[in-house]
């Protein structure tokens, strides 16, 4: 008998209610890249505070010009300095990764370039750090429960505002996530 491993790239992670790190309550993660030796996501489902995308390329001495001032999201605990652009599949530059069903990931000042020049990707999202696992750790904490899979879901990753995104993800996947929080008090 032969066994097939079901790698996760290009779905949502959703922290489950009550998975014991508070780093991760209502997570969500774009989850990237996921193979046997790791696994690499970005969290969408929160904001920097007080960080917006015309700042961030003020500091990166890149011109906004017609780039939007949108919120810069907190993509993880890892490299927390270190820029990730989530972003429609209509853009590639040297670099950037397919993430299947939410599109692709680019990480070089590139992207941001383009973006303040308009022309860079339809839709984007930009996010400072990540989250990453070793070789079977995520399979490990998928097993404990404390992460769901959704499907990737490029609706809610550049339709939904952040604070909603976990939410709208759960209700995509056909589960009242009210239900889901009432195991921890918190909707």
């Amino acid at each position: 008998m032969t066994t097939e491993a079901n790698y996760l790239a290009g779905r949502l992670l959703l922290a489950m209610p009550g998975m014991g790190d508070p780093r991760f309550d209502h997570a969500v993660i774009a989850l990237v890249q996921h193979d046997a030796d790791g696994a690499l996501g970005v969290g969408v489902g929160a904001e920097r505070p007080g960080l917006r995308l015309h700042a961030l390329l003020e500091d990166l001495e890149i011109e906004p010009g017609a780039a939007p001032d949108c919120p810069v999201h907190d993509g993880g605990p890892v490299e927390r300095q270190r820029g990730f652009v989530l972003h429609s599949a209509d853009w590639r530059g040297k670099g950037t990764i397919d993430a299947g069903p939410l599109g692709a990931m680019s990480t070089s000042l590139e992207v941001l370039r383009a973006i303040a020049a308009g022309h860079g990707p339809v839709r984007f999202v930009i996010a400072l750090g990540y989250a990453g696992w070793s070789a079977g750790q995520l399979d490990a904490e998928m097993r404990r429960h404390g992460w769901f899979a959704a499907q990737g879901n490029a609706e809610v990753l550049f339709d939904v505002p952040a604070a909603e995104r976990w939410k709208a993800a759960w209700r995509a996947e056909g589960i009242d996530p009210a239900l889901l929080s009432s195991q921890t008090g918190r909707a």
